[in-house]
């Protein structure tokens, strides 16, 4: 981190070297510095305004912010004003993170870690803090340096809070704070080797073997529905050997029943489940994306939904799969905004590239006028699409109860089992289910026969906020509507020619068809599907294991990974063409798993883990699982307590609607503790040894869960003061910066933009001068505090 501080402390010559090709440059060259003693005129009059030392870049930047003040005003009282909202805020969180901190106590392991070895340094550093908080925020406000180069920490804070609100805003506070405290035991050669260690400008050199071949890669680009996927998986079986690599284990399993169909030797792997041919040496693998086989040459390896390389969480994954991948073929399914990235990539690895653009088969149409809340304005083959788990199942009972017609279900949470079984249900012709209620999870790739998408709403929530969908969602899930040929198809037909059209297109001829339940609503995804996304211009990258065990040994083993994985983020220096993933998850896993004495590795295995923490009783399923890592025992799934097998004795029946809606809740917390240990059993084989019996498991609470789809009811007015409140928070949170924040936040490079230190120049000098002034900064808890012990100390 570029000293969080930015101005606040004055930043070293180092670190000025490493992002100043990302400062803007003033129209007029800069005045000649004063020679000093121990330069000559003539050494001094050559240099630039990049060579002066950090302090004397810091005055001059700060005399044109002050001199741009007076003649333009940008500090307009209302923008001052929301400044300050911003900073009482902070305030606030930063008070609330020490009391979640605990008091200063010789024991507290977390405070010896960082060097707080008295009560007397924590005031001090503490108050430290809070004062260099203070002219971050003067910096903003007082001459609109919020810049990630110039105000760094205002801006991380910034970018913390609009990202996560207030959660998001205590993880950054903590995060800077444990920089701050730890700024002294960062020397320059120590931050030096963080630095080499740190550099993840060239990650194609993680993979050395792939570097060897010479690889031909095949991008396919267009809409849905135009066939790409379908000229690529063709590529496929016509090789003797091959990779499918996917976004959803339920596309995996597509794949691997098509082949299996077609007489071809096919595994399926996922995170959670292995199914190897025992009668087959040679054979094709379909795998989730984060499964993909780095080390097996092929002959063709098809990676789809390539767009997600750039995905926040997740993309690091694809960058992997494209760097890594041994395959002579390498054939990339995805959308036209990915192809300027994949052809820069392709030039920095050597390998050749060709470009396959396609056309949608059928056209896509947005309605002009929306469904209505009265459900019997469906058609038959209408897939309604909801963003809500429980909503789902309110509008499957309401579309049944009005039509007296069957609805499938199909989200994101549900088994990959039972999603199957439900597209099944619906993309069968000759049963009573005419409709499908889903989630987002069908702009992944899943091949349904839908001849109308209809959006239950335009917003979504995304774990973190409310926010209005993405043009290349809507894109995405609308372009499901009149899709051209399905997977259930290909099993069907075997090994006969795939020529034929899907039997949704023979069934209807017609284009696919767009609308929203609601005219607000309908007016949002009409102008998403008129306009284009922006291109992609960086694929998402995480640092491997062997950098983050490498880089973690360079820290006292009290240190919490947490800090050294946001330590690693803030120091990693990138090119322009890679971007990091977002570290969230995995700094909360860390949290979690502090308290045990696991090993770098494990620790590294278990950030990758499917867990989300945010589920109820997931961070329990974590922490019993971790012990059992800990402890090399305990890991039969009996023998622990926290997964809750008894759901399994549970009567659904005798249950009320709340109450059969709260056991499919725990059902599927039950099924996702499973699944994580059957993920863990291929890792972990001596400790998690009842493979089998979590399989057993897993059916049982499948079988469940489908049952429990049944149990819900429908009340129209309440669903439409939902749609409203749902529109009204979205926009809200869209106006959140500008209400608050002011301006855009910047979009500032991130490419080799290295931190700089806290122990910069100047730093000793001291920030108060009496001990009043200490004191005045604290909470008041800790003034007390402070104030009984100089009474006990003078009474003594």
């Amino acid at each position: 981190m570029n000293a969080l501080l930015g101005q606040a402390w004055r930043c070293p010559r180092s670190a000025v070297l490493v992002t100043r090709r990302f400062r803007v440059k003033s129209s007029k060259p800069p005045k000649k510095p004063a020679p000093r003693s121990s330069k000559t005129a003539s050494d001094t009059s050559v240099r630039s305004f990049n060579d002066l030392p950090a302090d004397e870049q810091l005055r001059r930047r700060l005399n044109d912010r002050e001199r741009a003040q007076r003649r333009t005003t940008p500090s307009e009282p209302a923008l001052r004003q929301r400044y300050d909202e911003f900073y009482d805020l902070t305030k606030h969180r930063l008070n609330h993170l020490l009391w979640e901190l605990g008091q200063w106590d010789p024991e507290h392991r977390e405070y010896r870690a960082f060097g707080l070895h008295t009560q007397e340094s924590y005031y001090q550093e503490i108050s430290f803090f809070k004062e260099a908080l203070k002219r971050s925020f003067h910096l903003a406000s007082a001459l609109g340096m919020t810049s990630r180069t110039d105000n760094p920490l205002f801006w991380n804070l910034r970018s913390a809070f609009i990202k996560g609100d207030a959660a998001g805003l205590t993880k950054e506070l903590r995060y800077a704070l444990q920089t701050f405290l730890m700024r002294k035991q960062f020397s320059k050669s120590t931050t030096e080797l963080h630095l080499r260690l740190a550099d993840l400008r060239f990650p194609y050199e993680w993979f050395p073997a792939t570097r060897q071949l010479q690889r031909t890669i095949h991008l396919h680009v267009g809409p849905t529905n135009s066939g790409k996927t379908y000229n690529a998986l063709k590529a496929l079986e016509n090789a003797k050997s091959g990779i499918y690599a996917g976004p959803l284990r339920l596309l995996a399993h597509e794949i691997y029943t098509r082949f299996t169909a077609k007489g071809k030797s096919c595994a399926l792997i996922t995170g959670e489940e292995q199914r190897i041919p025992e009668d087959a040496d040679m054979f094709f693998r379909s795998c989730t994306v984060e499964m993909t086989p780095l080390n097996w040459k092929v002959d063709v390896a098809v990676i789809d939904e390539i767009q997600m390389i750039a995905d926040e969480h997740r993309g690091w994954a694809w960058t992997q799969a494209v760097l890594g991948c041994q395959a002579k073929e390498l054939h990339l399914c995805g959308e036209e905004r990915v192809v300027d990235l994949i052809q820069e990539l392709c030039a920095r690895l050597g390998d050749k590239c060709i470009v396959h653009r396609y056309q949608r088969l059928n056209p896509l149409l947005p309605m002009e006028q929306a469904v209505g809340t009265d459900f019997k304005n469906l058609q038959k083959g209408d897939a309604v699409i909801s963003f809500s788990r429980v909503n789902l199942h309110s509008l499957k009972a309401g579309i049944e109860e009005a039509t007296g017609r069957k609805c499938a279900i199909v989200y994101g949470s549900l088994p990959p089992e039972t999603r199957a079984a439900q597209a099944a249900l619906f993309n069968d012709p000759n049963n009573e289910y005419d409709f499908l209620v889903a989630s987002d999870a069908i702009g992944m790739g899943l091949n349904l026969e839908i001849k109308r998408v209809v959006f239950e709403s335009a917003f979504k929530f995304d774990g973190m906020a409310h926010r209005p969908l993405t043009i290349p969602e809507v894109k995405q899930i609308g372009g499901r509507a009149g899709r051209y040929r399905t997977a259930t198809d290909a099993v069907r037909s075997g090994k006969e020619e795939e020529t034929s059209a899907t039997s949704a297109f023979s069934k209807w001829g017609a284009p696919g068809f767009v609308t929203a339940m609601d005219d607000q609503d309908l007016g949002v995804i009409r102008k998403h599907l008129q306009n284009d996304a922006k291109p992609i211009a960086a694929a998402g990258i995480l640092p491997p294991s062997h950098i983050i065990e490498r880089f973690a040994s360079l820290f006292s083993p009290d240190i919490p990974l947490a800090f050294v994985l946001s330590r690693l983020r803030e120091m990693a220096r990138l090119s322009s063409s890679f971007n990091m993933c977002s570290f969230g998850e995995h700094l909360d896993i860390s949290d979690v798993l502090k308290e045990f004495d696991l090993s770098i590795y494990d620790r590294s295995v278990l950030l990758t883990a499917p867990v989300s923490l945010r589920e109820k009783g997931q961070k329990d399923i974590l922490r019993a699982f971790a012990w059992s890592i800990a402890n090399l025992s305990g890991g039969h799934l009996l023998e622990i307590p926290e997964v809750d097998l008894e759901a399994l004795d549970v009567d659904a029946s005798q249950l009320d609607p709340q109450g059969q809606k709260n056991y499919l809740l725990r059902l599927e917390g039950l099924h996702k503790a499973v699944t994580l240990y059957l993920w863990l059993s291929y890792r972990y084989r001596g400790v998690f040894v009842s493979q089998k019996l979590a399989f057993h498991v897993k059916s049982l609470v499948e079988e469940k869960i489908t049952n429990c789809l049944e149990a819900a009811d429908y009340e129209a007015d309440k669903q439409q003061r939902r749609r409203e409140m749902l529109r009204r928070q979205a926009q809200s949170h869209s106006k959140k910066e500008e209400k608050l924040l002011g301006a855009e936040a910047e979009e500032a490079p991130v490419a080799e933009s290295g931190p700089g230190l806290w122990d910069a120049e100047g730093h000793e000098e001291p920030l108060y001068r009496e001990k009043r002034e200490v004191n005045a900064a604290l909470p008041v808890r800790a003034r007390r505090t402070t104030e009984s012990l100089d009474s006990r100390v003078s009474r003594g």
